[in-house]
């Protein structure tokens, strides 16, 4: 997957984090912004969401998840089959890192982490942004 084939971002729990975080915000947002302007579309797997979510007075997370355009990924179960596969073959444990990778191979995208690392582990080709 290339630069020129990205369609959109896939975000990560750390990602979702940036957001409310007064040092990272704008740049976040930002970043979100420039992907919806060219038409791109965001990504949230449903356990970053369960991960990061820890106040209602995060708000610039409860804005974004509520906001148009949001594709909010869920685990049924036969993505959660995917998901034990890959952590299988990739020795990765962490399901909700592995559904983030898988969400945006699917899609085309790449993806906002805060550790690229942990991605890369599980799928090398991805393109990452680090938050």
């Amino acid at each position: 997957m290339t630069a020129v084939t990205v369609t959109g971002l896939t975000l990560d729990t750390g990602a979702l984090l940036a957001l409310d975080q007064p040092s990272k915000a704008l740049v976040m947002q930002t970043r979100l912004d420039e992907i919806l302007r060219r038409g791109g579309t965001i990504c949230v797997p449903v356990g970053t969401v369960a991960q990061a979510w820890r106040s209602s007075r995060q708000v610039r997370l409860a804005r974004l998840l509520k906001s148009r355009g949001i594709d909010l990924a869920i685990m049924t179960p036969n993505v959660a089959r995917s998901v034990g596969l890959v952590c299988a073959r990739s020795g990765h444990q962490d399901v909700i890192d592995v559904h983030v990778a898988i969400c945006a191979r699917e899609r085309g995208h790449a993806v906002a982490t805060s550790d690229p690392d942990d991605i890369l582990r599980i799928d090398p080709e991805l393109p990452v942004i680090r938050v």
